[in-house]
């Protein structure tokens, strides 16, 4: 009897120990998903200089405010181990896993910037502002300390290489930087009436890839199909416009010879005029 008792009681332990392994192994979801921090970033074709018979630098402006861009300005805030992408970035120049370049002098990736540089370069610098004081009614100093707004990054230019590989016969693009664009008011704009924008840093694309690889992007129709930022920007899974193409006027943006719906249609031009040489080389 007493050998009965002590069979049973092991057993209980045993079923005890294997429900709480059960319960400790917690999956949010239906399944078991892939470690993307393990993905790696698609390999590209190797290009030779001889191949490449017409090339064309191109800068394009993503709008994160269209619905299709959205998924790179969402979410604001760290969820279900997403982020977005300015905040990828921040992070990743925080890390030293990335250098940021200074947005103010060129697009050459020429100077590099540290951290602090870069939170100067958004704004975020510790300075007094003229406050009034609700009590007295008198105006005081008061220190701001400044801090990175991510939420103000509305936009990220794209500078990019068009390119007609004779090799393969087919028409090619890489990206080579990318830039946030931030959209803010300057401080004696109280009503905020008029937005600024400025280039805030360069990033060297090709460097970012192995850190854009292993962060994933939701999307909205699948989130069983989901894409890492890498994955969306190479494979043009994003809606823009092209604001500035090379050219011999010192490289000169489109607005600073037209405006309105002439600079849009001159964008639609450049962007046709890619697309059509391709097609003009085909005989039919």
């Amino acid at each position: 009897m007493k050998k009965f008792f002590i069979a049973i009681g092991i057993a209980c332990c045993a079923v005890g120990f294997s429900t709480h392994n059960t319960q400790a192994q917690i999956i949010d979801g239906a399944f078991k998903r892939t470690n993307i921090e393990n993905r790696k970033p698609m390999a590209l074709a190797p290009i030779r200089e001889a191949d490449v018979m017409w090339s064309k630098k191109i800068w394009r402006v993503i709008d994160l405010r269209e619905k299709m861009n959205q998924v790179l300005y969402f979410p604001t805030t760290n969820m279900d181990g997403r982020t977005n992408l300015i905040n990828l970035l921040l992070e990743g120049i925080e890390n030293a896993q990335l250098t940021a370049y200074d947005a103010r002098t060129d697009d050459e990736f020429k100077v590099p910037m540290t951290f602090p540089q870069v939170k100067e370069a958004f704004g975020a610098v510790t300075r007094t502002r003229q406050v009034r004081n609700l009590e007295t009614g008198e105006m005081e100093d008061r220190i701001i300390v400044g801090e990175i707004r991510p939420e103000e990054v509305k936009q990220f230019m794209i500078k990019e290489e068009w390119f007609f590989d004779k090799q393969t016969s087919t028409m090619n693009v890489r990206i080579i930087g990318i830039c946030p664009i931030q959209e803010y008011y300057r401080d004696e704009d109280i009503n905020q009436q008029n937005v600024q924008r400025r280039q805030v840093f360069w990033i060297y694309y090709p460097e970012s890839r192995d850190l854009l690889a292993t962060h994933s992007v939701i999307n909205p129709s699948n989130t069983a199909q989901g894409m890492s930022f890498d994955d969306l920007l190479i494979k043009r899974k994003f809606n823009s416009y092209i604001v500035k193409e090379s050219n011999v006027y010192n490289n000169r943006a489109i607005s600073q010879y037209l405006s309105g719906r002439d600079a849009m249609l001159e964008s639609q031009k450049i962007e046709a005029e890619i697309f059509d040489y391709e097609q003009d080389l085909w005989e039919y």
